[in-house]
Order: structure tokens, then C-alpha cells, then sequence
């Protein structure tokens, strides 16, 4: 694998944790199976490269970008809280309906942003070749977005957002209003979600539609890698497993595309299979790795 595929799996790996993020809210902290971010990962990128093309600054698209995530995600707890739609359904109709909203947002299925300013031209006075600049910028960026979530969930009202997902009875006899969190909670995960999305259209010089197919199982794959790796005993180290694990994942994608795998030649179109494949091999670990124990205790006794 060469230099510049590393490089690359790296910059890809940092701006893709910040899905990881969102996706570590709803999954691991509110315990809400949320595939808006099919939807919102596109809406993040649709909305900020049509801002940058009508002469935004990219900055500012950016934070718009999130204000239309958040707007998604809240549109899917509201269904869920105020309707009592199933909440996998919920997220679903969300999803379906982004695909024209994105279309809409664009003017088209697709958008170029080449020739266009971005974070990262505005960034180059610093004097780095782009390859290893924009790494470092979206390691600056997931790094601050690390530190404020850690600090909100440790706020009364971040302690709450995660009493809701471990105990939700529990916390309701405590007077906190659940469906505000839920509503709270899936909002800043999709607004994360979109941050991404805006941020790999800015790196990629394009918006798609279809690029948010597959987010969902890659940010659940991060997840589950990071905690194969890291743990999960305090927030901090739930936050970097995020991290770690985006990392890790995209690492894995572009050590398979770079090597024959027996006599198979995997190619990016394979992407997917090579995810599912990871999910499946981390769910499983966990019970392999039980019943070994429980195998060298029996031979024990």
C-alpha cells in the first residue's frame, strides 16, 4: 500500500468520525436505531456545496449545514416521540424523503464544487502540501467536536441524554421530560452526520446523492471496531472508540482494496460486502471470545 493511499484512508478515516459520532449518540448513548444518517450525511453536503456555489462563505455553510441535520434528525424523533412511530420506521421515512429534499437543495443528483473556495483553501496559508493539510485540519476539527461532546455529556443535561437511553423509566420518575432528550439527542447526531457530509464535499470537490448509501453500517461497524479495541468504561474512551475506530475502519477498507485476497481482486464496488463482512466478524468476536472463556474454565475445573 502506498503512501498516498495511507494518507488518504487517514483523511477519510478523521472526516468520517464525526458520523461515527453521531452515530455513537443514537446507537450506544440514547440506544435509538436512527438511519436518518443515510439521509443527512447528503443533506450536510448538498446544503453546503449549493451555499459555496451561490458564494457563501464556506464557513458559514458548514454551520448550515448542521442547522439542516439537526432540523432532519428532529423531524425523525418527532415522529417517534409525538406520533409513536416505531422508531426504525421513523428514521426510514426521513431518509426516503431526504433523497428528494437533497435533489431538491442541488438542482440536480449532483454538484460540483471545483474551482470553488473551501475550508481547506481558506486554511493553506499555512504552508502544507494539501495531502498532509487536510488531514491535519479535519484532526483539529474532530479533536474540538470531541472535547465539546465530552464536556456537554457531562453536563446535568448531558447526564440526563444518557440516563434516557441506559433508564428511561428511571429517569422519567425523575421529572426529565424523555422525549425532549430523545428529540435533543438525535438532533446533535444528525447535525454531527451533516458536518461530515458538508466537510467531505468541501475535501471532494463534489456533492451526490447517493453518497450517504451505506453510512449506517460503516458508522455501526467504526463503533463496534473501536470498542473491540479501545473499551467502553467512561465517556472519554467511548468518544475515542469513535475516533479510533473510523480510523481503523478505513484503514481496513484500503489494506483490502490494495491486496489480492486469495484469488479474489476486491475493488471499490465492493465496499459494501467488505463492511457487512467487518460488522459480522465484530459482533461475533465478543461471543468467541466468551465462550473461550467459559471453555478454559471448564477445562480448568
Amino acid at each position: 500500500m502506498s503512501l498516498y493511499i495511507l494518507v488518504g484512508a487517514v483523511e477519510q478515516g478523521l472526516v468520517y468520525a464525526l458520523m461515527v459520532l453521531g452515530v455513537y449518540l443514537t446507537f450506544r448513548v440514547l440506544d435509538f436505531p436512527d438511519l436518518t444518517v443515510d439521509g443527512s450525511l447528503p443533506l450536510g453536503a448538498a446544503v453546503s456545496g449549493a451555499l459555496i456555489v451561490r458564494g457563501m462563505d464556506p464557513f458559514l455553510s458548514l454551520l448550515l449545514a448542521m442547522c439542516a441535520g439537526a432540523a432532519a434528525g428532529c423531524v425523525t424523533a418527532l415522529l417517534a416521540t409525538r406520533l409513536r412511530i416505531m422508531s426504525l420506521l421513523a428514521s426510514i421515512i426521513t431518509m426516503t424523503a431526504l433523497y428528494s429534499i437533497n435533489i431538491r437543495i442541488m438542482g440536480r443528483p449532483n454538484l460540483t464544487l471545483l474551482n470553488q473556495p473551501t475550508v481547506l483553501d481558506a486554511l493553506s496559508f499555512i504552508g502544507l502540501p494539501r495531502y498532509l493539510l487536510t488531514p491535519l485540519i479535519f484532526l483539529g476539527i474532530i479533536i474540538g467536536c470531541k472535547v465539546l461532546l465530552d464536556l456537554f455529556l457531562h453536563t446535568q443535561l448531558g447526564t440526563a441524554l444518557r440516563a434516557t437511553g441506559d433508564n428511561p423509566q428511571m429517569i422519567r420518575s425523575q421529572g426529565v421530560n424523555t422525549d425532549m432528550m430523545v428529540i435533543l439527542g438525535v438532533s446533535l447526531s444528525n447535525a454531527l452526520v451533516a458536518l461530515a457530509g458538508g466537510l467531505v464535499a468541501q475535501s471532494q470537490g463534489f456533492a451526490d446523492v447517493g453518497m450517504g448509501i451505506g453510512t449506517i453500517v460503516a458508522g455501526l461497524a467504526s463503533v463496534i471496531l473501536g470498542e473491540s479495541l479501545v473499551g467502553a468504561q467512561t465517556v472519554f474512551r467511548q468518544t475515542l472508540n469513535a475516533i479510533c475506530g473510523s480510523l481503523l475502519y478505513r484503514l481496513t477498507i484500503a489494506v483490502a482494496l490494495s491486496y489480492r485476497v486469495g484469488f479474489l481482486r476486491l475493488t471499490p464496488s465492493d465496499l459494501n460486502l467488505i463492511t457487512a463482512v467487518l460488522v459480522v466478524i465484530c459482533l461475533t468476536v465478543p461471543l468467541l471470545r466468551t465462550r473461550l472463556v467459559m471453555w478454559k474454565r471448564a477445562q480448568g475445573d
